[in-house]
């Protein structure tokens, strides 16, 4: 298709016209790069004159046939459509002359004239010239004769001496020459083109790269073929991709339309404006493009391809072992095609398509040299190791150095795929063993970040060789966060049991954050770091902490042994604050967060985590993006958002599968057993119970919440054994380590709520009053879900002021889930004569539970309190607490048997009659059986009305 040369062809146009006005003979010159569609405007005008009452003849220059004589001639009398005599004539002429030209000559091509004067000795020229002048001149009489010769650059010698006798006695001709010419290194044929531009009626058209109105038209085009309507309301959209393709092409025709035509295949309306992507017609546009261009501009392609930064002359010169001048044409004429800007290949694209043309050999050979001449010329150590990696070599002596400052830098800068990379042929390189560990320790590092799985083997290693060299501790230290991910406490204390330090300096430092990290993830080794606490809790506090991450895990350890001497919200936003924008901090902010979420403020610890993971290269850390979506999952949960809880959840372990998380795996397992056991999904929940863990984690904190979630299903499955066992353990071992923080494990909560469902009044009484008196760690959320409980247990008039100050306690953590529950109850204690306030009440405890994501738990928890309670109000003998807490009471009226209920919620839930059997187990015909028995009961004709008519049985009867 061709666009933007409307002017171009009329000034071509205007020449034919004036050809055959005046009948004086025209010459016109089309250049522009390669790919600027020069083929197809000479097609387009031949086109165009032959329907105008013109003639054309059209010839094609080529490099592999230049160095055939009267080529392109004779392209030219072939293309007549009658073979006059003359055309005969000047073809017998040609072969005569041809087999005249010396050999050695013919094969190099000689210019134009070097054979004029091989020729003219031997008086061979004339006949042909005149001949051949004289048999246009014969044509033209029928009317005007375009002579079109397409890649001028390519014409051979002997051809070119034909077209220079033709253009000089044009005069009174009604004959048009039209040449075409592609951008080259050097100037092709010199002395033809200064006797061309010397001539009266010679017209040089240039075809310019294309802009954004001309990638418009050609998009607008494209799209009205599809469409018929839109054009004016589209406009924006289309200029902006016409942007987004012009930054991809540089408005080179050829890769224009290359890219148009994928787009279209694809039906989509986006260009491929980010990273390299697969595309087999882009990719040979482009290499059409270098192909017919020199070897040379080919050369300098690939040398840019090879280095993927703005290049210099110089360095290309280097590169390639040629004198820099030499390269400038041949940057010149890529700029002019698009394919290069500001010294370097214009898109990644467009580098994978040169590079996907390079041998591998011819590849390292590059990347080799590169490395060599950057590293000579002082270029940064990151920049010198990419093509240390991609040649993989380290022959000379300042390889591996190199390779371990580009490490560090990236890994300081969050790209431990790149560090990884650098350390493997590093260390395959480095023969001293201190420095090798050294790097396996940082190698262990990066790929842990990427996959921790695939340390396991590496850390084994780590520590053997700490083993085996007692001197090597900053070797032992370094395995030790590791080792403890994989639930290895024992050998993570041995590796430091020998390790001594100064009181000060960043030895101490580093030994006392391990020492912590220790005691934290595995509180049995709280001992030691409680009997001398000043050593890490003025950490927290310090304005001038000499080591970030101690501070940082500082902040953790008074979060979960809090004295009251550190405000661990003001503390944990003091360092996300300072350290959130630093590269490569992603792994040091989750000890703030973490500690974020256990002082109580769940809003603050989504809005963090929300920055944390919108961070610019946080796709590259997939270990500690998981663990940041880990711990906003958990707040999330406990802001009462049950679909965004399970979502980020569930994102955690699509970062790292559940294997790869050791023994922390217990945090994102333990949140979607809650969310899904609270939104009345339990088989699915059984299906995360199911997931294996490592016996490790019940030695570490995140062991105790899983044991509390896992209590909290047992509970809502009817197993009150099994709960009150798994919740007894959880508070066993809080109170054993002395963490017994209440917002970060209420069992004693969730026992309450095992012991109502049995009927223990009492006990569950002792154990929220105990819950509520706890001093460490007791947050609004857990004050305010003990406080609802409690109601559950007390008289009326005492149940009405706890509910109350349950309701204002959870509106303050902003807990929708509990503040629906507990609106819910409220609702249910007010005196026949507050109907209109109970309904409000139930409107809005029903419109938090429909944002928290349980819209249908609450019609079902409030028609079981009526009949548990023959439609009076609850008191202390009636806990309201039975479905929302796990444990079920039957429907005392006989309104709706068990089965029945079951069904009727998960239908009003929107779950078709296939989906409710799977989730039961019964079969789709004893599902539709209970349909129609609750159709009948509630008086309902479908499904659709089930929502409203279970929320109206919910009310008390009047």
């Amino acid at each position: 298709m061709l666009v933007h040369r409307d002017e171009q062809l009329a000034h071509l146009r205007w020449a034919f016209h004036a050809c055959e006005k005046h009948g004086h003979g025209q010459v016109a010159l089309v250049t522009g790069a390669v790919g600027s569609g020069k083929t197809q405007v000479l097609e387009t005008f031949g086109e165009w004159a032959t329907t105008a009452g013109g003639q054309v003849l059209s010839a094609a220059g080529s490099r592999a046939e230049q160095g055939l004589h009267f080529g392109v001639l004779g392209q030219l009398l072939h293309s007549a459509r009658l073979k006059s005599d003359g055309v005969r004539e000047v073809e017998e002429l040609i072969r005569e002359v041809a087999l005249a030209v010396p050999t050695a000559e013919a094969r190099s091509g000689a210019a134009p004239e070097i054979l004029a004067e091989a020729l003219t000795a031997d008086g061979l020229w004339a006949p042909l010239l005149r001949t051949a002048f004289d048999t246009f001149l014969t044509l033209a009489n029928r009317g005007p004769l375009v002579l079109a010769v397409d890649d001028l650059q390519h014409t051979d010698a002997a051809s070119l001496h034909c077209l220079l006798y033709v253009t000089r006695r044009l005069r009174n001709a009604r004959i048009m020459v039209l040449l075409s010419e592609a951008t080259t290194l050097r100037p092709a044929h010199p002395l033809f083109h200064a006797e061309l531009r010397s001539l009266p009626r010679f017209t040089r058209v240039t075809l310019p790269l294309l802009t954004v109105d001309s990638v418009s038209r050609l998009l607008g085009e494209e799209a009205g073929a599809h469409a018929g309507h839109g054009t004016e309301a589209a406009a924006p959209d289309v200029h902006e991709e016409a942007r987004r393709i012009l930054r991809v092409t540089g408005g080179n025709p050829l890769l224009t339309q290359a890219l148009v035509d994928e787009r279209a295949h694809r039906g989509t309306n986006s260009a491929p404006d980010g990273g390299a992507r697969a595309g087999d017609t882009f990719e040979r546009a482009v290499l059409d493009c270098l192909y017919r261009h020199e070897p040379g501009v080919r050369l300098v392609a690939q040398a840019l391809a090879a280095l993927d930064r703005p290049a210099s002359p110089e360095l290309l010169g280097q590169l390639l072992d040629v004198l820099p001048d030499s390269t400038v044409p041949a940057v010149r004429v890529l700029e002019g095609a698009g394919l290069v800007h500001a010294g370097r290949l214009r898109h990644p694209r467009i580098l994978l398509a040169v590079r996907s043309d390079m041998p591998a050999e011819e590849q390292r050979r590059l990347h080799q040299r590169a490395a060599e001449v950057l590293h000579e010329n002082g270029a940064e150590a990151s920049v010198v190791a990419e093509h240390l990696v991609a040649s993989a070599w380290t022959d000379a002596a300042w390889v591996v150095p190199v390779l371990r400052d580009a490490a560090a830098h990236a890994l300081s800068t969050g790209r431990p795929d790149h560090a990884a990379a650098c350390l493997r042929l590093g260390g395959r390189a480095e023969t001293d063993k201190d420095r090798r560990n050294s790097l396996m320790a940082m190698l262990i590092t990066a790929r842990w970040q990427v996959n921790p799985l695939a340390v396991t083997g590496q850390v084994s290693q780590l520590v053997e060789a700490a083993r085996s060299d007692e001197s090597s501790h900053s070797t032992a230290v370094s395995a030790v966060p590791y080792l403890l991910w994989q639930g290895r406490a024992e050998e993570a204390a041995e590796a430091i049991s020998g390790c001594g330090a100064d009181d000060h300096g960043p030895a101490s430092h580093e030994l006392r954050l391990i020492r912590l990290l220790i005691a934290l993830s595995h509180p049995d080794y709280l001992g030691a770091v409680r009997e001398d606490p000043g050593s890490w809790m003025r950490a927290a506090t310090a304005t001038n902490s000499g080591s970030p991450l101690l501070q940082a895990v500082s902040v953790l350890g008074n979060a979960l042994m809090p004295t009251g001497g550190v405000d661990i919200v003001a503390a944990a936003e003091q360092l996300l604050e300072r350290h959130h924008l630093d590269s490569g901090s992603l792994g040091l902010l989750t000890a703030p967060l973490l500690a974020l979420l256990c002082a109580g403020p769940s809003d603050r610890v989504v809005a963090w985590g929300e920055r944390l993971l919108a961070r610019q290269g946080v796709q590259h850390i997939p270990a500690w993006r998981g663990v940041i979506r880990a711990i906003h999952a958990e707040a999330t949960l406990r802001l009462g958002d049950l679909d965004a809880a399970e979502r980020g959840a569930r994102l955690a372990l699509e970062d790292l599968p559940a294997p790869a998380w050791g023994v922390a795996v217990g945090g994102p397992l333990g949140t979607l057993i809650t969310c899904t056991t609270e939104s009345g999904r339990l088989f699915e929940a059984e299906r995360w119970l199911s997931q294996p863990v490592p016996a490790g984690v019940f030695r570490t904190p995140v062991g105790a919440h899983y044991l509390i979630a896992r209590g909290r299903h047992h509970l809502a499955t009817g197993q009150h054994q099994a709960a009150a066992a798994d919740l007894h353990r959880s508070g066993e071992l809080v109170r054993s380590w002395g963490i017994d923080v209440a917002g970060l494990f209420p069992w004693r909560l969730e026992q309450a709520r095992v012991q109502l469902g049995l009927g223990n009044a009492t006990r569950a009484t002792q154990l929220l009053r105990e819950q509520l008196q706890v001093s460490r760690g007791l947050d609004d959320r857990t004050r305010g879900r003990a406080l609802r409980l409690l109601a559950s247990t007390a008289t009326p008039v005492l149940r009405r002021k706890l509910l109350s100050k349950a309701v204002t306690v959870l509106q303050a953590c902003s807990d929708q889930h509990e503040l629906a529950r507990a609106l819910s109850d409220t609702s249910q204690t007010l005196p026949q004569a507050g109907e209109s306030r109970r309904a409000r009440l139930f409107v809005r405890a029903n419109q938090l539970a429909q944002g928290s994501g349980r819209a249908a738990a609450l019609p079902q928890q409030m028609m079981q309190r009526r009949a548990a309670t023959g439609g009076a109000t609850p008191t202390a003998s009636s806990p309201s607490d039975a479905s929302s807490d796990g444990f079920e009471t039957r429907d005392q009226d006989g309104l709706l048997s068990e089965a029945e209920r079951r069904v009727a919620v998960l239908a009003a839930r929107g779950r078709t009659n296939r989906q409710i059997s799977n989730e039961l187990y019964i079969t789709v015909s004893t599902v539709e059986q209970h349909l129609t028995r609750v159709y009948r009961k509630l008086d309902v004709k479908s499904r659709t009305d089930l929502p409203n008519r279970l929320m109206a049985l919910a009310e008390p009867m009047a």
